[in-house]
């Protein structure tokens, strides 16, 4: 490889540390979360899907500044747009993103341009490595990984009027989304027209979010994205291989009741895992012999403990879509909702991370960007 001619972004200067060292304080969550990570690896990863790799042509900005700054519009929830303003008016932003304090910041189409990069050359897989990648960095600075994972899924609404996909769809015309599926949200309890209690089924147009969380880091490992009509328990193989190819010393998979398929069970048996899958009524409370094997499952210490494990999972759901965005699709297409829930997964894993290495919360807001 020939050598790299990336744009100067000047923090450096004198315009950028002098200024910076004294309005910026030295506790800001910013200055922690820099030095928590090595952002170099990022940018080393990334630029394989520049064309020429940043040896020729006009000089890209460094892949880990745009990077930062994508995070940033996550971490905040705020659009492309949005975080070109706050990070040009806000000097903690521009210090993490790296530019000098009299710079203009990248503007939106530039980081248009780069997440477009990031999901038509690199796809999943380079939104995979950048997730494992903050799991690599965790362990070599000595966050601890439990052996009890957590399986669970969530519902992301697509970026699109229903009721004029439809009637686009009707008119013969291909859809807005062609990946968003109706899939059940889930269930609640309502009065009927005679005013009885009957349970019903709520739905939702758009993608699921499938993710494993390892109980003692509090850190999402692996992430698939799918259909929102795609059953829960037939991706929970593929996150068990995506862990396992990282090396997680993993004992125990705990789950909800819509895990419960006799061959997740059995691929735990085989890989020499406990199940922590919660089980169906019908395994435990039928009147033959063959339950006794399910009574016996749901006896064991590992059941018990990862069962125990399972609220840290739905209460990081909680906090992705309350404060970063995630009940609704940033984007239109698969690609768009996988690069969202990706980016989700790894500002979350972020503010962990910081969490555990610091002491220090994050205790941002939604900043008021016009």
């Amino acid at each position: 490889m020939g050598e790299q001619h990336l744009k100067e972004t000047g923090r450096n200067s004198f315009w950028g540390d002098f200024l910076y060292d004294q309005v910026v304080p030295q506790d800001h969550f910013l200055r922690h979360l820099e030095r928590v990570i090595d952002w170099k690896v990022f940018g080393e990863q990334l630029l394989a899907l520049y064309a020429g790799q940043g040896e020729f042509g006009r000089p890209p900005y460094p892949p880990e500044t745009l990077l930062k700054m994508l995070l940033l519009a996550y971490l905040y929830n705020l659009s492309e747009r949005q975080v070109e303003v706050y990070v040009q008016e806000n000097l903690p932003a521009r210090w993490f993103v790296g530019l000098a304090a009299n710079e203009r910041a990248p503007d939106h189409s530039t980081l248009s341009a780069f997440k477009a990069r990031i999901v038509t050359r690199g796809q999943e897989a380079c939104l995979q490595e950048l997730l494992a990648e903050i799991i690599r960095q965790a362990q070599a600075r000595g966050v601890r990984f439990g052996t009890i994972q957590i399986v669970d899924s969530t519902h992301v609404v697509a970026n699109v009027n229903v009721v004029k996909e439809e009637a686009r769809v009707a008119a013969g015309q291909p859809p807005r989304d062609g990946g968003a599926r109706w899939g059940v949200k889930g269930k609640r309890v309502v009065r009927d027209a005679q005013g009885a209690r009957v349970v019903r089924e709520e739905y939702f147009y758009g993608y699921k979010v499938h993710a494993s969380l390892n109980a003692a880091a509090e850190m999402i490992t692996s992430v698939v994205v799918t259909p929102g009509n795609a059953p829960d328990n037939e991706q929970f193989a593929e996150l068990v291989a995506r862990d396992r190819a990282q090396g997680l010393a993993v004992e125990t998979y705990a789950a909800d009741r819509g895990y419960d398929d006799t061959e997740n069970h059995y691929l735990l048996e085989s890989l020499g895992l406990h199940s922590a899958i919660r089980l169906k009524r019908t395994r435990t409370e039928k009147r033959d012999r063959n339950k006794a094997v399910w009574v016996a499952l749901q006896a064991t210490p590992q059941y018990q403990a990862g069962q125990q494990e399972r609220y840290k999972i739905e209460r990081k759901y909680g906090e992705a879509k309350e404060y970063h965005g995630l009940r609704r699709c940033r984007y239109v297409g698969w690609l768009g909702c996988t690069l969202q829930a990706y980016l989700t997964a790894i500002v979350l894993n972020l503010k962990r991370l910081v969490r555990l290495l610091t002491g220090v919360p994050f205790r941002g807001c939604a900043p008021v960007v016009a």
